[in-house]
């Protein structure tokens, strides 16, 4: 609920960071009291409250300081206004939508962008933030700083963009979303395979984007990817919690409403011509869900799929799994053959995904200590504590 409060707080008040921290400080009251007094009929309106409060205290405390340096307060509202505000009945509307528009404002860098939307809109954290760029926290964290103070000197009004600033600032949206979902659905941190908050919140907000642009079909198509990898979330982890890898799912566990919807969004934006990326990656997992089993999948229309995805911007992890697919077809020898070829790249060589499918492919062509020894440099570089244990357990298995 943190999005749709911080969003709440920015539409009546502005003061994007210190909304933000008024946002947390609620979250903490909630934490706090909620086990001991039970959780309130209207969560989210508790939480818009408190924080409406707290806010308040903040704004007069930046008062006082503006007026001790002798400064017109001009960017902080009358304290007055502010009490009067936080007293209001909490908007019935969901203000999430329209706080990511505003993050992806064209004042920002893309990758500003991005970082901001992330932590305000999707809730990560500014470690989860920096490992999905490949960069240092610290880098993450002034990044965010900057893209706050950017926002904060802009003046961005609360309101969505007009139809001619909708274009530019869509594709920002789309890539956020993507990162969210991805996140929520192979989680970078903690004990846990997935952050079903994460991928559910990045589906909730595709589709409302789909309902501004329902004519635009990198819009369906990032939509019907959502839905084509989540539908196979619950066959992803056994019930002891263990990692298990798709080709070895019981795939009667697969969500076949979300595999319906999504292979009808694809199969419509498709049609539309000249597809783009997102459209493409969801027809890939469209071969993957409509596949009886994993041996009858249909690997040559996959590979065929990645080489035109792959005539786009270069994309190291599309090159990867271009390599993983190809192994399919051509044997596991061309596939390590490309895998070599992308060694070049310093920063996957330092992701575990890079190690994982070399020993998936060593194993593949009888290489076990080959394979063992990759399968440990995977482990090592696992950020989340369920896919090091998969992976250690597939190293101590080759001994």
């Amino acid at each position: 609920m943190a999005p749709q409060v911080l969003g709440a707080l920015v539409r009546r008040y502005g003061h994007f960071d210190t909304a933000e921290d008024a946002t947390q400080e609620a979250l903490l009251e909630a934490a706090t009291s909620w086990p001991n007094d039970g959780r309130p009929d209207n969560p989210l309106g508790w939480l818009i409250t408190v924080a409406s409060r707290r806010l308040t205290d903040l704004l007069r405390s930046e008062q006082a300081r503006l007026r001790r340096q002798e400064t017109v307060a001009q960017r902080t509202l009358p304290a007055e206004q502010v009490a009067q505000a936080a007293d209001q009945r909490p908007s019935d509307g969901d203000d999430t939508l329209i706080l990511l528009f505003m993050c992806c404002h064209p004042s920002l860098s893309a990758g500003s962008q991005i970082a901001l939307t992330l932590k305000a809109v999707g809730g990560l954290s500014t470690l989860e933030i920096g490992r999905a760029f490949l960069v240092p926290e610290a880098t993450m964290t002034r990044r965010i700083t900057r893209a706050k103070q950017s926002i904060k000197d802009s003046g961005i009004p609360f309101r969505m963009p007009s139809v001619t600033d909708l274009d530019e600032r869509l594709r920002a949206v789309l890539h956020v979303l993507y990162l969210i979902f991805n996140e929520g659905y192979a989680a970078t941190s903690g004990p846990n395979l997935y952050r079903t908050d994460l991928s559910s919140e990045a589906i909730r907000l595709c589709r409302a984007v789909q309902q501004w642009r329902g004519d635009d079909p990198e819009v369906a198509g990032l939509l019907a990817l959502m839905l084509l990898t989540e539908a196979r979330r619950a066959a992803r982890v056994s019930p002891s919690g263990e990692l298990v890898p798709m080709a070895e799912q019981n795939r009667r566990l697969w969500n076949v409403a979300y595999i319906a919807e999504g292979v009808a969004l694809v199969t419509s934006a498709l049609q539309r011509g000249k597809p783009g990326p997102y459209q493409l990656q969801a027809a890939i997992a469209a071969v993957h869900d409509e596949a009886p089993s994993f041996e009858q999948t249909d690997w040559r229309e996959i590979v065929a799929l990645y080489e035109v995805l792959l005539q786009g911007p270069i994309n190291p992890v599309v090159q990867l799994n271009h390599a993983a697919a190809v192994s399919m077809v051509q044997g596991a020898a061309a596939g390590l053959r490309l895998l070599d070829q992308l060694s070049v790249d310093a920063r996957l060589v330092e992701d575990y995904r890079f190690h994982a499918t070399r020993a998936h492919l060593y194993e593949m062509a009888g290489d076990l200590a080959g394979a063992r020894g990759a399968y440990l440099a995977a482990a090592e570089r696992a950020p989340n504590l369920t896919r090091k244990r998969y992976l250690n357990t597939q190293a101590a298995r080759l001994q």
